[in-house]
This record gives C-alpha cells, sequence and structure tokens, in this order.
C-alpha cells in the first residue's frame, strides 16, 4: 500500500511550450514527471529521476519523481497531460474540463517502466 497524498496538476512552461510535439522527448521529460516535497521523497525512499507510481481511484500511471522546492508536503503535482489523465475522472461535471485538483491518491517506489505516450494511451482503450 502507498503514501497517501493529494494530487494536483496543471499547466508548465516547457509543457505549454512542447503542446505542438506531444511526441518528443522534451514533452515527456516534463510531463511524465511528478514533483514532491523533499521530505516526502525521504519518506518514499525515492531520489530524483526514480520511477514512482500513483494510483487514484480512476487509474494508475508511473511517472518520474523530481523534487521541487515549495510543494507542500502531502501535495504531488503532475503537469496536465496523458499521464496525469489517467489519473483523473472523465466527467467534467457540465464545464468540459476534468477536475484536476484535490484527488485522492496514494504514491509508492516502483521498478516499473514509465510509457510513453502511445502506450500509455493504449492502455486507456483497455
Amino acid at each position: 500500500m502507498g503514501t497517501k497524498v493529494n494530487l494536483i496538476s496543471g499547466r508548465t512552461i516547457v509543457q505549454g511550450q512542447n503542446l505542438d510535439n506531444k511526441l518528443s522527448e522534451a514533452y515527456f521529460n516534463e510531463v511524465a514527471t511528478c514533483e514532491l516535497n523533499g521530505s516526502d521523497m525521504e519518506k518514499l525512499g525515492v531520489a530524483a529521476d526514480e520511477r514512482v507510481k500513483i494510483k487514484t481511484s480512476f487509474g494508475e500511471v508511473v511517472v518520474k519523481a523530481k523534487e521541487k522546492a515549495g510543494t507542500p508536503e502531502g501535495v504531488i503535482f503532475i503537469p496536465m497531460g496523458p499521464w496525469a489523465n489517467a489519473l483523473v475522472s472523465g466527467d467534467t461535471h457540465g464545464a468540459g474540463m476534468p477536475s484536476y485538483k484535490g484527488i485522492d491518491a496514494e504514491i509508492e517506489p516502483t521498478e516499473e517502466e514509465i510509457l510513453q505516450v502511445k502506450a500509455l494511451m493504449k492502455t486507456y482503450m483497455e
């Protein structure tokens, strides 16, 4: 069982700069990540660039851990994109966009591989 966290998502500058090429390495390196507080990384026993699995009631995904100063303890941030989308509800509550904030999640270290965008998208179809 993983450590309980609060998941939020949003846009980043690098993610926005690479929207036209979602198959690029720059997009993958920016979006297939999870920003955490250094203290939370210590508790999980993970270092920067190690993989973590995040699970919500909507799905699960493997991403790379990144320490981010200013991230509150118990909160994780995943940039908007296919990896964050795997963890949110498809229900838009009539707003046309799913809720990307305040999602209950669990995080744990993993040896599983991070899926490239095409392979990740195939899991949505299963």
